[in-house]
């Protein structure tokens, strides 16, 4: 069932805890300006929404997002598990400025860094960003990233930033379906997280970095927060062999830096990569390296 404003409000329900209504959602949001707003009891994945959204010309800073997903997606059209009342999934449409063009690679990270922000600020929750687009609690998968764009035919209408993050522990998709450990917020927290409040730490914390892409306050505060910065990590590339070496860092492009064992800097583009710690890749990881 679809809910939709132009701006900010809706009325729905979705049962985390107490049922969430239009006061919470009100309060929650009350001083974020959106572009507009569609949301979701449930729906095949907020991405897809998103970018038929952006392809009917929907405006800057526009929201779509869903108590659960029945066909919400990662990279690689890995499947994303999103149960009711259990997660956060959301997707906001961003219109790029001629000025953000060159660093689309950077749209990512932007989230990865608002994220750990928000998580850092408003809970005191410690979190690491895993390159190019996961945030690990505790070494373990609690919230992934989904960058895609919108284009009409050459010219690129918008980017939908599609964030999941797993709050309680029925959040935790099945074993056979983690291609990482998997973990949870309310696991790291006192008290229980409230989904909209979360929801709107997070919108904060994008529109603060969003001007600082590309800043060498950005880089920095990514390579500060890189997950396994300093240890020794396998980049699997199907189906090319696995690069074996140690993370030095990032680089000016938003690519991993890598040093082998001879010293050799490798440089890791976002594409069909996984990164795991060294010795832990899955016996399909390993069939797919060769």
């Amino acid at each position: 069932m679809l809910w939709e404003t132009p701006f900010l409000f809706l009325t729905t329900s979705w049962g985390y805890n107490n049922a969430m209504d239009l006061s919470a959602l009100k309060h929650a949001l009350s001083d974020i300006q959106l572009g507009g707003l569609r949301t979701f009891d449930t729906i095949g994945s907020t991405n897809d929404e998103a970018i038929a959204w952006a392809d009917a010309g929907c405006a800057d800073f526009s929201l779509v997002i869903a108590d659960e997903q029945t066909r919400g997606r990662g990279r690689f059209d890995r499947r994303w598990v999103t149960r009711p009342g259990a997660s956060l999934a959301f997707s906001l449409i961003l219109t790029p400025s001629p000025a953000e063009l060159p660093l689309l690679p950077l749209f990512a990270p932007l989230c990865g860094l608002a994220i750990w922000q928000a998580l850092k600020d408003r809970y005191g929750i410690p979190t690491e960003i895993k390159w190019p687009n996961d945030i690990l609690l505790h070494r373990r998968k609690c919230s992934g990233i989904l960058v895609e764009a919108a284009w009409n035919e050459s010219r690129l209408q918008a980017v939908v930033l599609g964030i999941g993050i797993n709050i309680r522990e029925d959040s935790i998709p099945p074993a056979d379906l983690q291609m990482f450990p998997a973990s949870f917020l309310n696991s790291a927290s006192d008290l229980p997280i409230d989904r909209f409040e979360l929801l709107a730490a997070v919108l904060h914390t994008i529109h603060a970095w969003r001007p600082k892409m590309g800043s060498p306050e950005f880089y920095q505060t990514w390579q500060v927060h890189l997950a396994f910065k300093g240890e020794q990590v396998a980049i699997v590339q199907s189906p090319k062999p696995s690069i074996i070496g140690v993370i030095e860092g990032i680089d000016g492009a938003g690519r991993l830096v890598l040093r082998e064992s001879d010293g050799k800097l490798q440089y890791i583009e976002v594409g069909d990569v996984h990164l795991r710690q060294a010795g832990e890749q899955t016996e399909k990881e390993k069939d797919h390296a060769g």
